[in-house]
């Protein structure tokens, strides 16, 4: 989650086939404030779940590991000895906690440095039946696709149904793509994104790491301001996404990634433009679109270190 890819901005379009109005199998209960929680110190702080303020209604645990021995699948390990003897008790009572709040937490594959290969049928069925293993272990609502290095949209979706079909209705699929993965249809969580609306909980697009690139009316923006959201979020909005399956992904504090860290007010007026038309920088959508799904954070640990400000202002903005 924290690297990103920088590369030249390449051409943005929407497929005009693309599904428009397909319900969701999950219920839209958002918006969602969600945050990165995650099991290493990497320079912000290790924190229980049980400490994680009530604004964060969507909790990705940070991340999930390839399972040996099993193409595709994957496994879980809380990494205790980082987390000053935090055990696996307490971790899946805390998560029961936060659930009986209202809030829901899901198991998130992939991250800076991890990678998951689901690229062929066996990959695809061994991924889904790990993954709702988990579930029933731990107790998450669902699976967050992180996948950095490519996905192959076709066996992910496979695989995302097959779990589907598994755990049912209430199944919470959230992805996190990269600005890149959604300039061209021809790029995975593009695919993906047109193959399964009828499923899927939230996109929450990483506005950060990134450098220059081509918003929805085929302008260049950089990051680190209001337009490089808008015009962005304009992609997926125009793709046949309803507005509460897109999300903002920023950075809680500077330190958090390399580049594209804005302050709340901006994540704030970007809101603002996308669902009334108010505040907008430079580019403005045609038409407003209404509530959209919410922000994202990487991370909860890095917020904490900030005294969750990037929480403290945005919570109260969706409602969390």
């Amino acid at each position: 989650m924290v690297a990103g890819l920088t590369s030249a901005a390449l051409p943005a379009s929407a497929d005009p086939t693309a599904e428009t109005d397909a319900p969701a199998a999950t219920a839209a209960e958002g918006p969602w404030l969600t945050g990165y929680w995650h099991n290493f110190d990497n320079g912000s702080t290790t924190l229980p779940i049980s400490d994680i303020p009530d604004a964060y209604n969507l909790i990705a645990v940070a991340f999930a590991d390839n399972l040996a021995g099993t193409p595709g699948g994957i496994t879980f390990n809380l990494a205790s000895g980082e987390l000053g003897g935090y055990t696996e008790q307490q971790f899946k009572d805390d998560i029961a906690a936060a659930q009986a709040q209202g809030r829901k937490v899901v198991i998130s594959v992939g991250g800076e440095r991890g990678n998951v290969s689901v690229a062929n049928p066996t990959e695809a069925a061994n991924f889904a039946r790990t993954t709702h293993d988990l579930m029933n272990e731990y107790g998450f609502d669902g699976v967050d696709i992180d996948l950095e290095h490519g996905i192959n949209a076709q066996y992910m979706e496979e695989a995302l149904r097959a779990l589907s079909e598994q755990a049912g209705p209430d199944l919470m699929i959230t992805m996190a793509p990269q600005t890149i993965d959604f300039q061209a249809p021809s790029y995975g969580y593009h695919q993906l994104a047109r193959a399964i609306p009828d499923i899927l909980t939230i996109i929450n697009m990483q506005y950060y790491n990134s450098g220059s690139m081509l918003g929805c009316d085929g302008q260049v923006y950089s990051q680190g301001t209001v337009d490089f959201l808008t015009a962005q979020a304009c992609i997926q909005l125009e793709l046949g996404l309803r507005p509460d399956q897109v999300g903002l992904g920023l950075p809680a504090t500077p330190s958090a990634a390399g580049g594209g860290h804005q302050a709340p007010a901006n994540v704030v007026r970007a809101l603002d433009c996308l669902e009334r038309g108010a505040n907008c920088g430079s580019f403005t959508p045609a038409e407003p679109y209404g509530p959209t799904g919410g922000v994202m954070t990487w991370s909860i640990n890095w917020d904490a270190t900030n005294g969750y400000a990037f929480a403290n202002a945005i919570g109260p903005r969706i409602g969390t």
